[in-house]
This record gives C-alpha cells, structure tokens and sequence, in this order.
C-alpha cells in the first residue's frame, strides 16, 4: 500500500497532443465584411430609389422583381458597365454605355471609406493586430467583389442585363482605385517608397517635388476646364431655355416621371461638363450618324432623342463669334497650370520651373482625356453607336492649349517672386567687391593714417624695422659682469608707450646671465631715445620696491597713456520707442 501512495517518481502521464491552432485575423474578416457592406449600401440606395419611383408610377411595366433588377443593373452601370436593352423597335440589342458620372462618385466613396476604415481598425495599443496595408487592401476589394458577382448574376434576369465582359473589367478597375485611395489616405498619403516591382524611374520620379506640383497643376488645369465646360452648359440652358422646358414636358405627363427625368439629367450634368470643355478645346462631341458639335460648326443631322441637356445644343450650321469665343477658357486653364506650376523654393531656376509648367500641361492633357473617355458610350446600334467627345482629341487639344500660354507665365511669375532675392544677391556681391577693394585699393591704409593724425600719441607710429645693416649694436654689458653664456632677450622700447619693465627686472630669473642681458637690452638706444640708461621718474610718482630681488635694476614707472579716471558711470541703451 505504501507503494503505491508514496513513489519517489511520478507515474508516466499520456501525452496531450495539442490542438492544431487556427490563424484567424477578426480584423481581416472584418474588413471583408466592410466591403460587403459597402457594395450593399450602394445597392440599397438605388433599390430604395427605384422601388419608391415604381410605386409612384400609375403605369409600371413590371413588378416589383423587375424594380429589383432594374436596380442592380444601375448599379453595375454606374462602374462603367455597358448595359444591353432587349426590348427595341428593331429587334436589336442595343447596348447603353454612357455612365452617369456623379453615379460613380456612389461607389467610390463608399469604397474608399470602407477601406479607410479597415486600415485604421487595429491601432495595437491594445493587443489588437495592425494589419499590413496590401492584407486590408486585399479583404475589403475581396468582400466587394463578392457582392458585385451576384449583382451581375441577379441582373441577367431584368429587363437591362449587364454584358458580362464588360462587368468583368469596369467593377474591379473601379473598386481597386477607390480602396487604393482609401488605404493611402488611411497611411497619411505618402509619396513613397514605391514597391520593388515598379520600375526605378517611376520609383525615383515620385519623391521629387517636381512632378508632385506638376500633378497639381494638371489637376487645377483640369478642374478649369470642367468650371468652364459646366458655365457653357448654364449658359446654354439659360439661352435655349423654351426648347428645354418642351422637352422636359414632352417626356412624361406625370410627377413621378417628371421626377424620374430630372433625377437623369442631374446624374448627366458632369458629363455635360466634360461635353462643354470638350467643346471650347475645340474637338467638340459626336452624336451619332457622322455628326459632330465643334466651336467652327454644327455639321451632320443626328437622331438625338428628346432630352432636356440635348435640346441645349448649339443650333446646326457654321460657328459664329460667339461660338470661337469660347476658346477664352482653355486659354485661362493654362494660365492656371503655369500659376500653380511656380515653386517657391530659392534653388529652382527658370528652366526647372518651364519643365514643370510643360508636365502639368501634360498632366492636365491626361486628365481630360481620361474624363472624356468615361464621359461618352454608345446609347444605341448604328447612328447612336457613338455618343460624346472623342477622347484622345480632347486630350491632345487640352495638353496644347495649356502648354502654350503655362509656360511663359511660370517663367514670369518666377521671375517675379525671385526679384527680392536676386536683390539681395546683387547687393551682397556688391558689399563683397567693396570688401575687396578696402583691403587692396589702399583705402585702408589712407584711413588708418588719418585715425593716427587725429588720435596724437593714443595710435603709436609702428614704422618699418630698420635693415638688418642699419641696425644699431647692442650696448656693451657693464664693467664687472659676467658674461653671458645663453641668449639674451631683446626688447624694443617704443615712443610714446608707457611699458613698465620693472616688475619683469625685478623678479628673479633662473637663469641670471638672462637677467643681465635683458637689463642691458633694455638700457640700449631705441628709435627716438637718446642713447643712456632711461631716465628716473620722480620718487614722488612711484612706490619704492617692497621686496626687490638681489641683482634687479630700478627702472622708472612709465606715463600712462591716459589720465587716470577716479570713477566711471555706466548708462544703460534703450531702443527707441516706436
């Protein structure tokens, strides 16, 4: 029994074997999750939006399923995907691509927020996990990918489907730019580094501040352009304001169609902005059928359908001055490019600075082409398969019109902010030739000459050392010292200074032949002294040794340079008021 209660050793215990464990990240998953969310909220939108003007139609086509539909084919429209309309005159497909650009601001932002936010979930002060920013780049663009591949599918059974290779590139272009924006700005926007795949020139070019202010230039340029399409669009509507109205009333005779129209052409007004810039560039627009809106011209008849954004266009035939003088805005774009392309740095030079004018012209060139492309689609087959400006005229017409006048006003302008420092260059180059010419036109000498002149015996007369020829000899020692076996210290004794040399005399040397030879030193003739011992001061002007050293030499106290001050008063400087 004591065995078996009391054992030195422990009984050998099963081995465990321990639970495989999982790597899960709750901060991935809810990253997923925030994209899901994300598309959803855009699909909500539209499908509240389309349910509430299908209950107030008193004429619907379809149920409430085929609102649904409706809906997510928007949805997917407003990524760029083209849609295909079924139900024509024809009998031919006709497809519908042209985007309603403020329909896309929906998704991007939703995006970018949604991408935003997951970046800036784990902050790890408290044990939670800091994700990487490429892991919450790839969950939340996962979890709305997800979403938009059932919305594709759901919408094949509407009366709008979407075209399935259209869907399969525009959605995901559209989610990865706006949860790469989201992210960056989440990281606090920095300019680098780039990733080793990227090439080095671009990896380089990014963290010079020149192409940072040249895209800011192309980005003011362009912003221009769109201020100056959308005052050509209100100008428009205001001038053919009858035409408009018609139209609108024309379409529907109800509210909610009404409504419906107006929704429309609010969701257009961007591309009418971009159609307007396209315009005063001077490419213009298509409409179908070989026609084409530009400043010189409304040539071709298009089929245009009644819509009020198109019954503001401009009437058919030759341009008028009024029409060519809409060349004034992108000649004002490009005053803005060269204004925002000036650096305020001093080490940039004119040439620098023309560089970056002529990249932000290049990047406003871009840009617009960019706008144009998303702008226009077809609306239809055949006449109507081509609707809007054409993109790569618009970009070339941009990226000239705003090189030509940004430019010579970024030169000017930097020409302009330099001058106070070009100023003080010129001045401090000045100072220092002056400098120069102090010291060796002779000016100093002239100045040092007068100061002498007027200070009297205060600026002693440090003439030249004699030649070594014409120098005098040194006085013999005095009957009855030794001779000097090392070397004797010379002192010369000038006028006017007054040296006492007796405290140097009177305190004992190591070395006594020095001693000697530096009392007799100082008892030789110097310049302006008659030869002999110097002469005695009065014992009233001196105070006898206390303790002279054995051997020393009595030397009188010399004059003072000046008169002895018996106290002074110091006044403190105030700096004047005002």
């Amino acid at each position: 029994m004591t065995q078996l209660t009391q054992r030195d050793a422990p009984l050998p215990t099963a081995p465990r074997h321990a639970a495989p464990r999982r790597n899960r990240s709750p901060e991935a998953a809810a990253c997923v999750f925030g994209g899901a969310v994300a598309a959803g909220l855009g699909l909500g939108f539209l499908a509240v939006l389309v349910i509430v003007l299908w209950i107030s139609s008193p004429y619907p086509d379809s149920g409430p399923g085929g609102a649904l539909h409706l809906a997510a084919g928007l949805w997917l429209l407003a990524h760029g995907t083209e849609l295909v309309r079924y139900d024509t005159l024809s009998g031919v497909p006709a497809p519908v691509g042209v985007t309603p650009l403020l329909l896309i601001a929906l998704p991007a932002l939703l995006m970018r927020r949604a991408a935003r936010l997951g970046s800036a979930s784990g902050d790890g002060s408290d044990g939670d996990e800091v994700l990487p920013a490429g892991v919450v780049f790839s969950a939340v663009l996962c979890g709305y990918l997800g979403v938009g591949c059932l919305a594709t599918v759901y919408a094949a059974g509407g009366p709008m489907p979407a075209d399935p290779l259209s869907a399969a590139w525009h959605v995901p272009l559209v989610a990865v730019l706006a949860a790469a924006a989201g992210v960056w700005a989440a990281k606090g926007r920095p300019l680098g580094p780039l990733p080793r795949w990227v090439p080095g020139v671009l990896r380089h070019a990014v963290v010079r501040p020149r192409y940072a202010v040249a895209v800011r230039a192309g980005t003011a340029g362009a912003l221009s352009l769109a201020g100056g399409g959308a005052l050509l669009v209100g100008l428009s509507l205001a001038w053919h304001g009858k035409e408009v109205e018609a139209a609108f009333l024309a379409l529907t005779g109800v509210w909610s169609g009404r409504f419906a129209v107006l929704l429309l052409a609010v969701a257009l007004l961007p591309n009418a902005m971009v159609w307007g810039a396209a315009y005063a560039l001077g490419p213009g627009f298509a409409l179908g059928g070989g026609a084409s809106a530009t400043p010189l011209g409304f040539e071709g008849a298009p089929a245009l359908p009644r819509f009020p954004l198109l019954a503001a266009l401009p009437p058919e035939g030759p341009g008028t001055a009024l029409t060519c003088a809409t060349a004034a805005l992108p000649v004002a774009a490009g005053l803005v490019v060269g204004w925002f392309a000036v650096r305020r740095a001093r080490e940039v030079r004119r040439a620098e600075t023309a560089l970056t004018a002529a990249l932000g012209a290049l990047a406003c060139g871009l840009l617009m082409a960019a706008l144009a492309a998303v702008s226009g689609g077809p609306l239809g087959s055949g006449r109507l398969a081509e609707f809007g400006p054409v993109w790569w005229a618009t970009g070339a017409a941009a990226f000239a019109w705003t090189l030509v006048p940004a430019v010579p006003l970024a030169v000017a302008v930097h020409s302009w902010r330099t001058r106070p420092l070009r100023k003080a260059a010129e001045a401090e180059e000045e100072a220092l030739a002056a400098d120069d010419e102090w010291h060796t036109g002779g000016g100093r000498e002239v100045r040092w000459e007068a100061l002498r002149r007027t200070a009297g015996t205060l600026v002693p007369d440090l003439a030249p050392a004699p030649p070594a020829e014409s120098a005098a000899e040194p006085a013999a020692p005095p009957e009855g010292a030794p001779p000097s076996e090392g070397r004797s210290r010379r002192l010369t004794v000038v006028t006017g200074l007054g040296i006492d040399l007796s405290a140097a005399l009177a305190r004992p040397h190591p070395d006594p032949a020095a001693r000697e030879g530096l009392a007799a030193t100082a008892s030789a003739p110097a310049a302006g002294l008659p030869p002999g011992p110097l002469p005695h001061a009065p014992a009233g002007d001196r105070e006898p040794a206390a303790a002279a050293a054995p051997g020393a030499v009595p030397v009188p106290a010399a004059r003072p340079l000046a008169p002895p001050v018996a106290g002074a008063r110091v006044l403190s400087r105030r700096r004047p008021a005002g």
